[in-house]
């Protein structure tokens, strides 16, 4: 089988300009027929903190004389396939901190034209630092393009050849995976949980042979095929229906790209000992949302 070259993702394919207005902290007053929409768009600052600084709910109903805090800082303004991981990158923040600075939620997806909060530059050399690593919760939230406001999504393509442009924002499965199968036969040489030093360890690692076909546990979308989390070396990432996601690292050969359906049991990879594996072996999470499941808990018996 033939390796299949990873397109450059979408945060650095669309590069962002630090270009964030910056908003002075203030006292408005509400004016006839005002709209949040329409003093967010006059001050500069975004619909969701104002709303948050004057508690207000959706529909965000205002009335004439009202008076509103509009909160400080700097705002981005989210262009068209733009993404949380190249945002934050362009201001030298990590994404966390983004994400913590605006209250985002599940599923973490930016809209063109939305602003951003940036958060303050007064992080030290290693908060700086980390706005450029990428581990696999940063990519899951922060790696998908921003969604054109009033389209959709694209759907997920059957095959590798005429995938979406990194910068298209691809629909997530909507269907519930069932029961997940194996990636592979092999030995599990490291178990999910606190190791004996107190590390925390995501997934389970299986050593097999090199070359060994890797299955997709579930069918779902591709969200990520690439070797930008240089601890987990070739790595695929795999979006489920009902919040799952599925992870292969230490890959040796990827066989699928980003944007791609996939079917329970397809080969996505082959295995190898890339990235920091102590041997060839098959690094494989299962995530429900943000939160690392032990997968032996949901694969079959043995």
């Amino acid at each position: 089988m033939e390796q299949l070259a990873a397109p450059r993702p979408a945060w650095e394919a669309a590069p962002v300009t630090a270009d964030a207005r910056l908003v002075r902290t203030q006292d408005v007053v509400v004016r006839p027929g005002d709209t949040l929409s329409a003093i967010a768009e006059r001050t500069g600052a975004s619909i969701a903190a104002i709303a948050r600084r004057n508690r207000l709910s959706p529909p965000y109903a205002l009335r004439a004389g009202q008076r509103l805090i509009i909160p400080g800082g700097r705002y981005h303004r989210v262009d068209p396939g733009q993404t949380g991981i190249g945002i934050a990158r362009a201001y030298g923040v990590p994404w966390s901190q983004v994400i913590a600075a605006n209250d985002l939620r599940e599923p973490f997806v930016l809209v063109t034209g939305q602003r951003i909060l940036i958060p303050s530059q007064s992080a030290s050399a290693a908060e700086r630092a980390a706005a450029f690593t990428l581990d696999v919760d940063t990519i899951l939230t922060g790696g998908e393009p921003a969604v054109a406001s009033g389209r959709a999504p694209v759907r997920p393509v059957k095959g590798a050849t005429k995938v979406p442009a990194p910068t298209v924002p691809i629909a997530p499965p909507s269907a519930a995976p069932g029961r997940f199968i194996w990636p592979l036969t092999g030995q599990i040489v490291r178990r999910f949980g606190t190791g004996r030093s107190g590390e925390r360890f995501d997934g389970i690692e299986i050593a097999v042979p090199s070359g060994t076909e890797v299955k997709a546990a579930a069918a779902g979308t591709v969200a990520y095929a690439g070797d930008g989390i240089a601890a987990l070396g070739g790595l695929v990432i795999v979006k489920h229906g009902d919040n799952w996601t599925s992870i292969y690292g230490h890959a040796g050969k990827l066989l699928v790209r980003r944007g791609q359906a996939v079917t329970r049991g397809q080969v996505i990879a082959l295995s190898g000992a890339t990235g920091f594996a102590d041997q060839p072996e098959l690094h494989f999470e299962l995530r429900r949302g943000r939160s690392p499941v032990d997968p032996v808990t949901q694969l079959p018996r043995r």
